[in-house]
């Protein structure tokens, strides 16, 4: 046996693409995977409207549906509510939505990767405080001897391109260390509407860095919408393709 997931991230509600959106509902509906997994920016500027469309499109899909937010799911136009408590409106989507993903061949753990403020601007790139890693690691250290594929979900990738110069994710070069130290066979995200596949190396461990695209109308580098099919077996075992409603993504 073997457990499917698809992989979506970067819906972005308010300029979301209905055609693609379309497409992951109806193959959802054909191909009922275990659960849908969103790795963040559900909405585009976390408008209550926005998150209720968000909320109507994930409930409608019938299956458990995994979340996580992105940079943008935190109120753009209410500071008072960003710096008080920035996952209201997110935590009320993922209280309506189906919940309950258990697998016996995969385990799904959480990384907290936005922040409500930074050091920079703009405030679109990843933050990993310590707080949320450890979060993380403890998780992961209740995992271990577990023989279920381990993937952490977050919205920023923990590490740039490879050959880059700097890291985008501040925190992310330590934090990609100890997840990887930690046992975690993979990571998957969003974040840069391009899908992607690495097999990176930190400190003696490895880790596999999974992204998937977009399925709204910001698209980057001329890749259309698309999202990913994920199949877990146990032990670390993952197979996965890139699946989208434009012409097929390399």
């Amino acid at each position: 046996m073997t457990t499917r997931l698809f992989h979506i991230s970067d819906v972005h509600f308010g300029v979301e693409d209905r055609a693609a959106l379309a497409a992951v509902a109806q193959a959802v509906a054909d191909e009922r995977p275990d659960a849908v997994v969103c790795t963040g920016d559900l909405t585009q500027r976390a408008k209550h409207s926005e998150y209720a469309a968000a909320q109507d499109w994930f409930a409608a899909l019938g299956v458990p549906v995994v979340l996580e937010p992105g940079n943008h799911d935190m109120p753009y136009f209410n500071p008072w509510e960003r710096f008080t408590d920035p996952f209201r409106r997110y935590h009320r989507l993922r209280a309506g939505v189906p919940d309950g993903f258990a697998s016996d061949d995969v385990v799904l753990v959480p990384l907290r990767t936005t922040v409500r403020a930074q050091t920079r601007f703009p405030w679109s790139d990843g933050v990993i405080r310590p707080d949320a890693l450890t979060a993380t690691l403890e998780a992961l250290a209740a995992l271990k001897g577990d023989p279920r594929t381990i993937i952490v979900i977050g919205h920023h990738p923990l590490l740039g391109p490879e050959g880059a110069a700097k890291n985008p994710t501040i925190g992310g070069d330590d934090a990609f260390a100890q997840i990887a130290a930690a046992g975690a066979h993979a990571i998957i995200s969003g974040h840069v509407h391009v899908p992607f596949y690495q097999q990176r190396s930190m400190g003696g461990h490895d880790l596999r860095m999974i992204g998937t695209g977009t399925l709204s109308t910001r698209l980057r580098h001329g890749v259309g919408p698309s999202w990913r099919e994920i199949i877990c077996g146990p032990g670390g075992v993952i197979e996965t393709r890139v699946r989208s409603h434009a012409p097929a993504v390399p």
